[in-house]
């Protein structure tokens, strides 16, 4: 008697990724696990990681320290979370303090505030054609898209299971947007080559 997986080009369902998968990854990619399935990207390029630095460093003194901005957040970059059955490495990740978690391991558990991806051509579908809607699901508020390339911030906020797009602002305009309203800033400092920004 012969079965399905007997037949040539016919394979049993694909086995689901486990954490163990995603730790045995080279130390030089970036490991997610996302509905079972493992998804292994190179670190980020230049203009990803200088998008992303910049946009903590503008973020953290006024929201975190509460130099020129109201504090109350924690902010992160990379960090490790997990949502449900789900492994996610957002590029920056924010709580609000009070909701803060005081993790005793390697990993949070609890669903950020507000996310940021900052896309580029390896993963732009994957950012918003799956995590968006899984950072949705889980119950994340805001989230912000960065494409250096486009030199784009687009602003959303979470409706029900799906997101509203609040702003999008491009080149050098002038970024206020929530849950960080409280602060303006040159969109124009994210991006290394754009030449002097107008502040």
């Amino acid at each position: 008697m012969s079965t399905d997986a007997d037949i040539p080009g016919v394979s049993e369902e694909k086995k689901r990724a486990s954490y163990a998968d995603l730790v045995a990854l080279p130390e030089n990619v970036l490991g997610q696990l996302i509905d079972g399935e493992l998804f292994a990207l190179p670190r980020p390029g230049s203009d990803h990681t200088e998008a992303s630095t910049e946009l903590l460093l503008l973020l953290g003194a006024p929201f975190r320290r509460g130099l020129g901005g109201p504090g109350g957040w924690r902010l992160l970059a990379e960090p490790e979370l997990h949502l449900d059955e789900d492994v996610l490495v957002p590029d920056l990740a924010g709580w609000r303090e009070e909701r803060f978690p005081r993790r005793s391991g390697p990993f949070y558990t609890v669903v950020p505030d507000w996310l940021c991806e900052v896309l580029s051509p390896s993963t732009t579908l994957l950012d918003r054609n799956r995590k968006l809607p899984l950072y949705a699901r889980a119950g994340v508020d805001y989230v912000w898209l960065v494409d250096p390339a486009a030199q784009t911030l687009e602003a959303f906020q979470r409706e029900g299971d799906g997101w509203r797009l609040l702003a999008t602002f491009v080149g050098q305009a002038k970024v206020r947007a929530e849950p960080f309203a409280a602060l303006e800033f040159p969109l124009g400092l994210l991006w290394p080559d754009a030449g002097p920004v107008a502040r």
